[in-house]
């Protein structure tokens, strides 16, 4: 048949009646024969271009701290960073008690205030210790367990006080002095 009449509404780089791809051809593409498209070699390279590498020049400002570029604005950020462009440093969790998250030689990690330790500043420190199943509740502060008392949970109370010099050693216990003895030395011993 003439070439024009069966392919009057194909573009016009299709050669001959029978050639009708669908979709049509893009960027500059042949339509075939066969109803395949022949790709221009710049098209051709752009596809064998790996899929980031390709993207990536589509991101401005561009992907921070090791982060991949999935379109035109928005980045996938690695472990410990955050934000559009991968810019945040992100801690997972967050940092409490007043701790920072900084990036220390590409390490995300919390800086903690003073007073303060652990992954996420969540532990207290106390330097002074606590005692007696004493838990460190706040910096230098224990919380202490019945019958013990003071910043490290050393003191113990005795509800009915030691007498004669006595010193309450664990809760309700006095150490007496001699000659006295008994549960608050009030015993003395005769000689």
């Amino acid at each position: 048949g003439a070439p024009g009449r069966r392919g009057t509404g194909l573009p016009r780089l299709c050669p001959g009646p029978a050639a009708a791809c669908s979709p049509r051809c893009r960027h500059g593409g042949l339509c075939l024969g066969d109803g395949s498209c022949l790709c221009s070699k710049i098209h051709q390279y752009l596809s064998n271009l790996s899929s980031v590498v390709y993207l990536a020049a589509t991101c401005y400002p561009k992907c921070k701290n090791g982060g991949e570029c999935l379109q035109p604005g928005k980045c996938r950020c690695p472990p410990g960073y955050g934000g559009r462009y991968c810019h945040k440093v992100s801690c997972e969790g967050g940092c409490q008690n007043g701790g920072e998250c900084v990036s220390v030689n590409g390490v995300v990690k919390c800086l903690c205030a003073p007073g303060w330790t652990g992954s996420r500043c969540q532990e207290a420190i106390c330097p002074q210790g606590c005692r007696n199943n004493g838990a460190c509740v706040a910096p230098g502060i224990c919380s202490c367990p019945a019958g013990w008392v003071g910043r490290a949970c050393h003191l113990a109370v005795c509800k009915l006080p030691c007498q004669h010099g006595g010193k309450c050693i664990a809760p309700n216990v006095c150490r007496c002095r001699l000659p006295y003895s008994g549960p608050q030395c009030t015993k003395k011993r005769k000689e």
